[in-house]
Order: structure tokens, then C-alpha cells, then sequence
């Protein structure tokens, strides 16, 4: 037998290793989600998620790694909100700002985690997709993926808007109503005169 050719017990170790990194990840979460970042300390984690230390930098080389995890699985959790319930508004914009208030509900469910989220998303040199993906849902509603490359663009923009909508809401200088309408007013000057 080859290295190549499945054992018996690879599907079991495969669905044993996703839930060993499930555990993992929900443990982080639940850190970040009392203490930020600070608090997603890897021996902390490791141990509420019931795996050894080295089983966790196998899994995460490092913090940001796993934040990075973190981020990855909130978004998981987004797009599986949006496929069961789509925006149902009648414009572009009013779907964008839709599934963007709904990111931020969610987010804001759990403050410390999501300024740990955002923060490590600024100050990272860990690559991440967070902007690609939300941009992606962001397209799917606004356009059913038939966009062109400006109207991509102006998307983009958006959902930075909303990143630094979201840094303002954590720092208390907004609430989430304010934030509502800016996103609703720059949806509506980038996405619908398109």
C-alpha cells in the first residue's frame, strides 16, 4: 500500500481531526470572547479544548493563526445566515447594508471578541481572507455575481467603510443606529449609481 491510498480508518481520523480543531477554535473563541486576544493564551486554549500544547501548534503554528481561525469560522456562521435567510430588500445597496447590520449584530454579540477580531485583523502580518470573503457576500447580494470590475470596486469600498464603522462602534463612538445610516448613505452613493 502506497501513502497515497486510503486506510480504513482515514475517514475517522479525518472527521476526528476536524473535531479536534473544532474544539480548538470554539475554546479560542470563548476566550477572546471574555479577554480579547490577551486571553487566548495557547496553553489556556490547548487545555480547554482538551488537547496537548504540541497537538495545538500542530493545528496553529501561532496566536495569529489562530485568530485568524476565529475570524474564519465567524464568517462560516455569516454565510450560513445569509444562504438560510437571504436579504430581501429591493436594491443592491439596501441587500449589502442588510447582510452588513447582520454581520454586525453578530459580532457585537460577543464585544471582546469582536474588537479582538478586528484588532487582529489591523495589526496582523498574518495573511488572512476576511476581506475577500466579505466582499464575495457582498457581491452575491448587491449584484447575484454579475458585477463588473468597477462595481467590484466600489463593493470593496463598502465593505472598508463598514471595517472602520465597526472600529468606531468598538472605540464607543458609535452605536449601532448611526451606523445603520452612514452604511445605508454610503451604500447608496456607491452601489446604487452604479
Amino acid at each position: 500500500m502506497t501513502a497515497a491510498e486510503p486506510t480504513a480508518d482515514s475517514p475517522a481520523r479525518s472527521r476526528s481531526q476536524h473535531q479536534r480543531r473544532k474544539r480548538i477554535v470554539q475554546a479560542a473563541a470563548a476566550l477572546a470572547s471574555r479577554g480579547g486576544v490577551e486571553a487566548m493564551q495557547m496553553r489556556t486554549v490547548a487545555e480547554r479544548a482538551g488537547v496537548a500544547l504540541g497537538t495545538l501548534y500542530r493545528y496553529f503554528p501561532s496566536k495569529m493563526d489562530l485568530v485568524v481561525a476565529v475570524v474564519s469560522e465567524e464568517l462560516d456562521l455569516l454565510e450560513g445566515s445569509m444562504e438560510r435567510r437571504p436579504p430581501g430588500s429591493s436594491t443592491g445597496a439596501s441587500r449589502a447594508v442588510e447582510l452588513l447590520m447582520r454581520a454586525t449584530r453578530g459580532l457585537m454579540r460577543e464585544p471582546e471578541l469582536a474588537d479582538a477580531l478586528i484588532r487582529s485583523l489591523l495589526l496582523s502580518d498574518v495573511k488572512t481572507n476576511f476581506g475577500s470573503r466579505m466582499t464575495g457576500m457582498l457581491m452575491r447580494v448587491a449584484y447575484a455575481d454579475n458585477a463588473t470590475e468597477e462595481q467590484r470596486v466600489l463593493v470593496g469600498a463598502l465593505n472598508s467603510v463598514w471595517v472602520m464603522e465597526m472600529i468606531e462602534m468598538l472605540r464607543g463612538h458609535a452605536t449601532t443606529e448611526q451606523i445603520h445610516v452612514r452604511l445605508d448613505i454610503a451604500a447608496a452613493r456607491l452601489l446604487d449609481a452604479h
